[in-house]
């Protein structure tokens, strides 16, 4: 008999009884595509801004007229919708930031000489060296960190010096001040570096001066001075962990009411703008330069939404060719006149996003966005034949429809499901690979019944899953996630590699506070439970999955060769309260006797982790070598096993 096959059998004692679980090695299925640990960031809540993007200052731009009345902000409370319950309210900037120093009526707002966007404030000096300005409280200053900036400023000559201030307390000394001599009519942009000399949440920036005459203040930034190309380092060096092999950008609802070309250019000179599908304002600081930046730092692929709501194939088209058109293309030119004269070379492109639904700008019925979608990717292919377009997908009658008359003008299609709390924790945990299954049948389904799907391989983009609900504690839908989440993110990675043949790329929403893997406060940031389970399979599990069969309920379990098929690796998600013993007796094939094992729990199923504090839940590990016949799964928790195996 041929010793090819292995069988590699698990003993499992559940409550005093022992089950087998068969893992065939020999049997292996489509390799697991990288794209699997795919992350998705949108213009929404604090996820880019306040989140990723290290920017201070609310409100840089000044879109809302600074009047002297004091800052507001609305306690805004979310509603219910089909995927989340009542949020709890959350601050949401209503009222200009900018506070005035000295009389109320020395600040205005002119028009006629604006900067960027509508209005820019024009202070007029009291004289007699009183000071009069602007003022922005509530900034997270730490002891010992150097802070940077730029102000755009314009003025009569006698109005200088004006002086920038960083403050971190009461006292006359706690503050480090940088004086701008000189000022001329015209606006002229200015650096600033400060050295903080102790930590507070209520720190401030000031503008004033105590000259003659008037100035403009047409644009202010401030950021740590460790800002990588613009984005916080502490967040970026989680996203380093991560290591998520693509990023969806930059939306989600928000594309569908985007102008990339508000985008680009000088950011001091982008129009700040309401956010088309959320709250809040878009101050366009960051976009397609920006985004492009941190892929490069962080070595992903860029995956890049286009509007197809209330856009249409002319801008789909020109986007296109400002990402990957030559330098001597018209939108190549201009791409080269801001900074990258090469292409960017962007290879996935979202069409549209969620067209299917009411709530979606430029929604329309099924039977004209199939047109719709067709000719944009006709106009995108016309500027790149290489690029894979992800059309938008919803299990049902839209996912067929497309299917059916969109096939030739789609490499995948899209599909997006988020999950809501269940008090049962084995429910709550099963209902996502549940959903993965069901859609994956669908998608078979779909492709035995569609005449022209013969021969193609449209697989799934699940370019937005994760739970959504519970308290908003992170701004905009910035909900918390528990050691429950973990488990059952842990549990749809097993179902994705279980229908590896249908899913190409999932994209875990969103990465930063809104829905996101990890959260930050205002100096801070950290992992949440899901983002040690994408950090842990990302790193460890492996490529080739192996057939299982067996596994007791409600214990979740798959098993992969590694790419150089060296180990075997298995995961296992255990929700209940009990820890799980396993036995393993191999048959068919050697183990060297050496491996490791990491493990995920906490101290019950709503331990969380907090920015800032120490983690509750993290990633423990051990190695071993010689027999290892029982291996030890603790209550509540996620375990890969990596066994160093030869196939036989």
């Amino acid at each position: 008999m041929r010793n090819w096959r292995v069988a590699l059998v698990l003993l499992v004692c559940i409550t005093g009884r022992a089950a087998t679980v068969t893992i065939d090695a020999a049997q292996t299925r489509e390799p697991i595509s990288k794209y699997i640990y795919g992350q998705f960031i949108e213009h929404l809540g604090r996820c880019i801004y306040g989140g990723l993007w290290a920017e201070m200052l609310e409100d840089r731009k000044f879109y809302y007229p600074v009047t002297g009345e004091a800052p507001a902000w609305e306690m805004f409370t979310p509603g219910k919708s089909s995927y989340q319950g009542e949020g709890r309210p959350y601050e949401l900037l209503v009222r200009s930031p900018w506070m005035i120093i000295g009389p109320k009526d020395s600040v205005r707002m002119t028009t006629a000489d604006s900067y960027v966007g509508e209005h820019t404030p024009v202070i007029t000096l009291p004289g007699e060296g009183r000071p009069a300005g602007l003022i922005e409280e509530r900034l997270g200053l730490v002891a010992g960190k150097e802070y940077a900036g730029r102000i755009v400023l314009a003025g009569d000559p006698a109005a200088g010096p004006v002086e920038v201030s960083l403050v971190w307390g009461g006292g006359a000394s706690m503050r480090d001040t940088v004086k701008i001599e000189t000022l001329t009519p015209e606006y002229r942009k200015y650096r600033f570096r400060f050295r903080c000399g102790g930590s507070t949440d209520n720190g401030r920036i000031e503008i004033v001066s105590r000259g003659a005459g008037s100035y403009r203040i047409g644009a202010v930034s401030l950021m740590p001075a460790d800002n990588i190309y613009g984005w916080r380092a502490d967040t970026v060096a989680l996203l380093e962990e991560l290591n998520a092999p693509i990023y969806r950008w930059p939306g989600g609802n928000f594309v569908s009411g985007y102008d990339w070309k508000n985008g680009i250019g000088d950011p001091d000179r982008r129009p700040p703008r309401k956010n088309p599908a959320w709250k809040g304002i878009e101050p366009n600081d960051v976009g397609i330069h920006e985004y492009m930046a941190l892929m490069r730092e962080i070595r992903a692929e860029p995956f890049v939404a286009i509007n197809t709501g209330l856009g249409g194939p002319e801008t789909a088209a020109e986007e296109v060719e400002y990402l990957n058109g030559a330098p001597d293309t018209p939108m190549g030119r201009l791409r080269a006149a801001n900074g990258h004269p090469q292409p960017f070379g962007v290879k996935f492109f979202a069409v549209g996003n969620e067209m299917y639904g009411e709530w979606q700008l430029g929604h329309m019925p099924l039977e004209e966005y199939v047109k719709k979608h067709n000719r944009v990717v006709a106009a995108m292919r016309a500027v790149d034949p290489s690029i894979e377009p992800v059309a938008v997908g919803h299990m049902g009658k839209w996912s067929e429809t497309m299917l059916t008359y969109c096939a030739d003008f789609m490499s995948l299609i899209s599909e997006h499901r988020y999950w809501q709390d269940r008090e049962d924790l084995v429910e709550h945990v099963q209902q996502v690979p549940a959903y993965i299954r069901k859609l994956a049948d669908a998608h078979r389904d779909y492709r035995r019944r569609i005449p022209g799907l013969a021969g193609k391989n449209i697989r799934i983009a699940m370019d937005e899953w994760n739970y959504w609900y519970g308290p908003n504690e992170f701004g905009e839908l910035g909900v918390r996630y528990f050691l429950q989440d973990a488990l059952g993110i842990a549990a749809g990675l097993h179902e994705f590699f279980r229908n590896s043949d249908i899913y190409f790329m999932a994209n875990y929403a969103q990465t930063v506070n809104v829905i996101g893997a990890v959260k930050t406060t205002k100096t801070a940031a950290e992992l949440e439970t899901t983002g040690l389970v994408l950090k842990l399979y990302r790193e460890r599990f492996g490529k080739f999955p192996v057939e299982v069969s067996g596994p007791p309920a409600p214990l979740d379990l798959a098993a992969a060769w590694s790419a150089d098929r060296t180990a075997l690796t298995v995961g296992l998600v255990n929700p209940t309260s009990s820890p799980q013993r396993i036995q393993v007796a191999l048959h068919g094939a050697r183990l060297t006797g050496r491996g490791a094992r990491w493990w995920i729990t906490g101290p019950d199923r709503m331990s969380y982790n907090d920015p800032g504090r120490p983690r509750t839940v993290d990633i423990r590990w051990e190695s071993f070598s010689g027999a290892r016949p029982i291996l030890e799964a603790p209550p509540l928790s996620v375990t890969v096993w990596e066994w160093e195996a030869v196939p036989e």
